[in-house]
């Protein structure tokens, strides 16, 4: 990272859902940045919990100097909850936002800031001295407000939400992995806006992206630009198989897990999860990384589908699920309805390819649908 830019941030490791939803067992990382040069400039606040650590950063990397500006990339609280205590610790500051930003403050503290303000949008440049900071539009990545900048100076794109991961920065752990529960679950469904963005920062010379969450990236940038190029257009990125699956008394769980055996032998790449136990993100996650989903459930109530996977297929139309392979495998014991709902629920979904038998068992696996599920598994590994 250049020597002007130091990082003014804070981990979190109290937290237990980011979101309220999201499983964080490392943590999070709430990044923030200090850009001294003949003006001083901080690239966003912080999480409320965490205000009080991150002033103390700032001041400490500032050497006594007051900030000039404040660059507000994105409102969301765990980024902008520190703006209000900035302006009144730091009174002849500006803060450099997007019309909309300024908007959300006066809904969040009460004042847009009128008179202590700098409106930029796209193409709109911030000169401070060595450094000049041109300002990049990212309307839905994921916020109607964000702005990104690039620093024509150093080469680092800020980059705001875009290119963060779960977890605090003490932890090691895999990039990929966590970028991509990050994005799926937070931004997936804004994959035509993150194309529009990734088009303009293919015109820039980038040399470091600085996110909002997660570690500051320097090496390697094809291989983050290429992968968010993936997860945006809805390609496959890995060749294999995601099963869901819920069993209320172990049948369908019996189902699930041959289909994983037989795939597996086969050298098919497999992960498979109980919706009602294990980290729902994570299937959701599976489902956009590999070409083939297979689901194993229950009709529940008569005419619907078991809950946790009703919930499960929702969250994947939600985020604009498309161009994969779809089997399924149903259980009913006297009027078997869940192929018939999971079809109706991913009606909207588009370029999906329904892997040919539907498997229907009728409380447990008999020799006729033992036999249609080795057919599917074959349809499957093919």
């Amino acid at each position: 990272m250049n020597a002007d830019i130091k990082y003014i941030g804070c981990n979190d490791h109290k937290i237990d859902l980011f979101e309220g939803q999201y499983a964080v067992p490392n943590g999070m990382a709430y990044n923030s940045y200090l850009v001294a040069d003949e003006k001083l400039v901080v690239f966003d606040t912080m999480d409320q919990k965490f205000i009080d650590e991150w002033l103390g950063n700032l001041k400490a990397a500032a050497g006594g100097r007051a900030p000039d500006y404040l660059v507000v990339q994105h409102m969301e609280p765990d980024h902008s909850a520190g703006i209000k205590r900035f302006m009144d610790e730091y009174p002849s500051a500006t803060i450099v936002s997007s019309q909309q930003a300024f908007k959300l403050m006066e809904q969040f503290f009460g004042t847009g800031f009128e008179n202590r303000r700098l409106v930029v949008k796209e193409g709109d440049t911030l000169n401070t001295g060595r450094h000049e900071f041109r300002f990049v539009a990212a309307p839905m990545v994921h916020w109607p407000e964000v702005i990104m900048t690039w620093d024509t100076a150093s080469k680092t794109l800020f980059s705001a939400d875009a290119f963060g991961k779960f977890g605090a920065l003490d932890v090691d752990e895999d990039w990929d992995c966590e970028a991509r529960r990050y994005y799926i679950g937070i931004v997936g469904k804004f994959g035509v806006q993150v194309q529009a963005v990734l088009k303009k920062a293919a015109a820039l010379d980038i040399a470091t992206i600085c996110p909002l969450h997660g570690p500051v990236l320097e090496e390697n940038l094809g291989h983050y630009l290429e992968l968010y190029n993936t997860w945006s257009s809805y390609a496959v990125e890995t060749e294999g198989v995601q099963i869901c699956y819920t069993s209320v008394y172990g049948h369908t769980k019996e189902a699930a897990l041959k289909v994983r055996d037989e795939l597996e032998k086969r050298g098919v790449k497999v992960e498979i999860a109980d919706l009602a136990r294990d980290d729902m993100a994570e299937a959701v996650e599976g489902a956009f990384r590999y070409r083939t989903l297979v689901l194993a459930t229950t009709t529940y109530n008569g005419l619907d589908v078991f809950p946790f996977m009703r919930t499960y297929v929702e969250q994947l139309v939600e985020r604009n699920y498309q161009n994969r392979r779809v089997a399924i495998i149903e259980n009913g014991s006297w009027a078997p309805q869940a192929a018939k709902v999971i079809n109706g629920l991913l009606a909207s979904s588009k370029n999906l390819e329904f892997v040919e038998p539907v498997v229907t068992i009728k409380s447990a696996l008999n020799a006729d649908s033992a036999a249609r599920l080795a057919q599917l598994i074959e349809a499957v590994a093919k």
